[in-house]
């Protein structure tokens, strides 16, 4: 349990919170790159702020006020030209820092102001996604993830919009237990039976479901925290999962790649009560096959919702609770954890809850995302920034799910791998 005023602090992220003052200090995920035509401008809400993307006569994204500094015509409807965003109703062109270069120069000379111009912040694009730096000063480096920088064919990417705040979803995916009761399927499919965990003959399902109390631990780690969970198969061996909770929005934890990757899974708040999940997967030896490509987007529209929502009570099936997985809402991750989270109301009141020993990894993020958001505050800099692109280095995050020996500890057998690398 945590009070109101410390809800508060890591809830809301609008302009001015203290959330949101550390938040702007990180690149965040704008859009899909795919979503961002060559010549049709993008509507974009972040942090509460309604902007608009659009490329430039190079190709590169620019992220400016979606509404005309004039007076306040729609910038969605502009023309793309190749020095920036033309306004329909009077012609004003805004470039890609939101600058006026051409306004009316048929205006009486007193009357032509070039101080007004539109808000608008730096972008990037790396991995398939358009980065954008909202905070002050020269943006950090965008770290290079794995997901990030390997080939094309070996990683996808897809967004969701979730209808709920952004930690409660991001506290699901650091919350190891779960995957015990909401993910579980009652009989293994015969996917699952493709996918035995290294180290056994087993499948995660079945392991997951055989141990209900696991062992959970946590290191503080440079870019946030590691999660060892600790389960005992019944063979004598334990079976051991490591996830990462990563600042100040992200997750990395074990995903359809199996050892050779891992998936991401980073939140992004469009207002207090929504925000988007990027689902990322990737793999660092092979390209990755269609089934794999088409899995993080299954059971969603084009328009990146999901099908299963708490309009339609999530699809669920009560026979199907009976004979095939335990929510009743499908055999796909998204649809339960969206279950799980938005069923917590737009945002969770976290001074009612109670928590217990397992939830232990829930509570040592919080620690840290309230001590960076007060160091923010106070004028420090925040975690996990990287300043000189000469040295940006991707940060050691390592995700497993391994069979490993009974004697084996398990943060020394990580260590060992670490070396290895």
């Amino acid at each position: 349990m945590i009070t109101e005023e410390e809800n508060n602090l890591l809830t809301q992220t609008g302009k001015g919170t203290p959330c949101g003052e550390l938040m702007r200090r990180y690149w965040q995920p704008a859009a899909l790159s795919e979503e961002l035509a060559a010549d049709k401008p993008f509507p974009v809400q972040l942090f509460g702020e309604e902007l608009i993307l659009f490329r430039d006569g190079t190709g590169h994204p620019a992220l400016i006020g979606r509404y005309c500094a004039h007076q306040g015509v729609d910038m969605i409807y502009g023309r793309v030209e190749p020095d920036g965003l033309r306004c329909l109703y009077h012609g004003w062109l805004f470039d890609t820092c939101g600058k006026v270069l051409l306004r009316g120069d048929w205006l009486p000379e007193k009357e032509r102001r070039w101080d007004v111009g539109q808000p608008s912040y730096p972008c990037v694009e790396a991995g398939g996604i358009i980065f954008v730096y909202m905070g002050p000063g020269d943006p950090p480096v965008l770290p290079p993830y794995e997901f990030l920088t390997v080939a094309p064919e070996n990683r996808a990417v897809t967004k969701i919009e979730v209808s709920c705040n952004y930690l409660q979803a991001n506290e699901g995916n650091i919350d190891p237990l779960h995957l015990s009761f909401l993910h579980r399927n009652l009989q293994d499919s015969e996917r699952d039976k493709q996918r035995a965990v290294p180290g056994s003959t087993a499948t995660p399902n079945s392991l997951v479901s055989k141990d209900q109390t696991p062992v959970i631990e946590v290191d503080v780690a440079d870019f946030g925290l590691r999660i060892y969970t600790i389960r005992k198969p019944g063979d004598g061996r334990q079976y051991l999962r490591v996830t990462n909770y990563i600042y100040p929005n992200l997750a990395a934890f074990n995903g359809s790649t199996t050892g050779e990757g891992y998936s991401a899974h980073w939140h992004v708040p469009i207002d207090d009560k929504s925000h988007w999940k990027y689902a990322f997967l990737f793999s660092r030896q092979h390209p990755l096959t269609q089934e794999l490509r088409d899995r993080i987007r299954v059971e969603t529209t084009d328009g990146n919702h999901l099908k299963r929502k708490s309009d339609n009570r999530y699809l669920q099936d009560r026979e199907s609770m009976r004979a095939e997985t335990f929510s009743g809402m499908g055999f796909h991750f998204h649809a339960q954890d969206a279950f799980a989270t938005e069923s917590q109301g737009p945002v969770q009141n976290r001074t009612e809850e109670n928590l217990v020993s397992s939830d232990k990894p829930i509570v040592a993020a919080r620690k840290l995302l309230l001590k960076a958001i007060r160091d923010v505050a106070g004028g420090r800099e925040p975690p996990h920034i990287q300043r000189e692109p000469s040295a940006a280095h991707a940060p050691r995050i390592l995700v497993l799910s391994e069979v490993i020996p009974a004697e084996a500890n398990p943060r020394e057998y990580v260590k060992s791998l670490e070396a290895r690398r």
